[in-house]
């Protein structure tokens, strides 16, 4: 059984920074690719980005530029830095976890979410 659980979350000023966390416990399967997606509301969920066990990377274009994917693979851990963060990135961002080397669509694995609001 595979849970991730993330962090980092919470509210930011415009152009501000976070960076979020995701944990992996349990069984892992590798290959693997982790990933975040965020969900607005009265939206659907989309990719931020995604990275596999071995290094690629995959962004979205909601924060391409703006964000930075990384993972520590003996922690079973992704990071998501994020910069310059505006009021339409507020939204709740989920971890993924998918089996294989698949950057483009989510696995069956989900965190609960963290919630990210960019506000004055």
């Amino acid at each position: 059984q595979v849970q991730l659980v993330e962090s980092g979350g919470g509210l930011v000023q415009p152009g501000g920074s976070l960076t979020l966390s995701c944990a992996a416990s349990g069984t892992i399967f590798r290959p693997n690719t982790m990933g975040w997606y965020r969900q607005a509301p009265g939206k659907q969920r989309e990719l931020v980005a995604s990275i596999t066990s071995g290094g690629n990377t995959k962004y979205g274009e909601s924060l391409k530029g703006r964000s930075t994917i990384s993972r520590d693979n003996a922690k079973n851990t992704v990071y998501l830095q994020m910069n310059d963060l505006a009021p339409e990135d507020t939204a709740v961002y989920y971890c993924n976890l998918a089996r294989g080397l698949v950057l483009y669509r989510p696995g069956n694995y989900w965190g609960q979410g963290t919630q990210v609001t960019v506000s004055s």
